[in-house]
């Protein structure tokens, strides 16, 4: 005579059993979208950024006399409305990116960051928080 297996708590252990990797590979896709939207919207934001310093700095007079130096161009280019334009993803959830210009010998680096946005899961540790991109302007 044979026995009867107890199959009681089988069908929540198979639950468990996909519902975790199903749900973790879940939120790992969406937390790497929200940081790929992210890097590309902080280089349309350094994009724009540029534009803005080349359209200011890039007169006519400056043309035919070049400055030995861009440093007169460093300010921020764009006013917070212009920014919300070119990159409302951004302002998602109060948070503010921040864009810079930074003058070297023949150059200038317009750079756009977002120093509030960290990843939702904790597999990625700091590695991708704080993303930031740069575009760079011959001067």
């Amino acid at each position: 005579m044979m026995k009867k297996l107890d199959n009681r708590g089988t069908a929540a252990f198979e639950f468990i059993m996909v519902f975790v990797p199903l749900f973790t590979l879940m939120f790992v896709i969406f937390d790497l979208g929200r940081y790929a939207i992210t890097m590309q919207s902080l280089r349309t934001l350094a994009s724009a950024g540029a534009r803005a310093v080349m359209i200011s700095c890039y007169t006519p007079a400056m043309l035919q006399n070049p400055p030995q130096s861009p440093a007169g161009c460093t300010g921020d280019p764009l006013s917070t409305a212009a920014k919300q334009n070119a990159a409302p993803f951004l302002y998602l959830g109060h948070l503010t990116p921040t864009l810079t210009v930074g003058a070297s010998a023949n150059n200038l680096t317009v750079t756009a960051s977002q120093a509030q946005f960290t990843m939702l899961m904790p597999i990625w540790g700091t590695a991708l928080d704080k993303p930031s991109a740069s575009t760079q302007i011959p001067f």
